[in-house]
């Protein structure tokens, strides 16, 4: 099955700053491709990868697992780690999550991390019937496009299968376990309106890290897919200032220390 015309991964060479984006559940590349194209325009190293099952039809996604989109990211956080100084990894909703498991996973090789609209956790009680809804009911109506602004296209699917949402549940459970691992620069974004993840999502990932530079930062005029509203240039301008931050921290070497007497 061909990806569909708009939904094509992105990459683009740069200098020493390397940085992984990962899009989101059901989703595409579309979501992240302005960002994307932004940091590379700011001169950074960019990989924006098309996961497992996605943009393509959701059939194709029905027999992926958490375990098929993470090798994916992590594949494309190695060769980048292999090239630059330092990386960063930024995702959208699951794709959040997905960066959130990387920090986990590869610690100190991870230099900052900027989340958006992660999920982590969900209140919805039909959630608790995936288990055995799964096996006899194929997919449920998607809810894509969750923009303020009009005009944008997330490309994502209209349908959600279910094998691969329970799989996501799975995910949740082992990145929410491991927050404290996660000791890098974070911010989250998160939307003050958001009709797919409850905004306790990102409060959740603020309390659950060990991170001490820490931010948590409120788009007031966007929703779920905010890499594409209103609030979508100041996602852009934070991170490169973000990126711009804890690199120029990192290039600071204490003055050396002398001992002895007068």
């Amino acid at each position: 099955m061909s990806v569909r015309a708009g939904a094509e991964p992105f990459s683009a060479e740069g200098g020493p700053v390397g940085v992984l984006l990962c899009h989101g559940f059901t989703g595409s590349p579309a979501s992240m491709r302005p960002w994307a194209k932004a940091l590379a325009a700011a001169g950074h190293r960019v990989e924006l990868p098309l996961l497992p099952g996605h943009g393509t039809r959701w059939q194709d996604m029905q027999v992926t697992r958490w375990t098929d989109w993470y090798a994916a990211v992590e594949r494309d956080l190695l060769s980048l780690q292999k090239r630059c100084d330092h990386v960063f990894v930024m995702g959208l909703s699951m794709g959040g999550t997905l960066a959130l498991r990387l920090a986990e996973e590869h610690g100190s090789t991870v230099s900052g991390v900027v989340v958006v609209n992660p999920s982590i956790h969900s209140h919805n009680r039909m959630l608790h019937l995936l288990p055995a809804m799964r096996h006899v009911v194929a997919s449920f109506p998607g809810v894509c496009n969750d923009i303020n602004r009009s005009g944008e296209d997330e490309l994502a699917y209209d349908r959600v299968p279910l094998q691969a949402l329970h799989s996501l549940t799975a995910l949740w459970r082992v990145v929410t376990t491991d927050l404290p691992r996660i000791t890098q620069p974070l911010v989250v974004y998160g939307s003050a309106v958001d009709h797919i993840v409850e905004p306790s999502n990102g409060r959740a990932v603020i309390d659950g890290v060990s991170s001490e530079d820490l931010l948590y930062v409120q788009l007031p005029n966007s929703f779920h897919v905010a890499t594409l509203d209103n609030d979508a240039a100041a996602i852009i301008e934070g991170s490169r200032d973000f990126i711009r931050r804890v690199t120029d921290k990192a290039s600071i070497t204490p003055a050396p220390t002398t001992s002895g007497t007068s």
